[in-house]
């Protein structure tokens, strides 16, 4: 076999290597990436879950107010 053709065949593999590495990595910082995104979906999603229950203690809690408000102004 010639020089030539070992040294060849020797950069071949070592593109191959390299670009295979390349993918695997770029592979795995993209699902790193997306699980991170989808926590922070999932936070979101909470959060908005979480609002229409809010919305109507604050509703209650300013019922109350009026009602303490009114109670004290007929005691005046």
């Amino acid at each position: 076999m010639s020089t030539e053709l070992m040294i060849g065949v020797l950069s071949f593999f070592g593109t191959l290597v390299g670009t295979v590495g390349g993918i695997l990595a770029s592979a795995r910082l993209t699902n790193y990436r997306l699980a991170q995104l989808e926590e922070k979906v999932g936070k979101h999603n909470s959060f908005a879950e979480r609002m229409p229950v809010i919305e109507e203690q604050i509703k209650v809690i300013n019922h109350r107010i009026d009602d303490l408000e009114k109670s004290v102004d007929e005691m005046r």
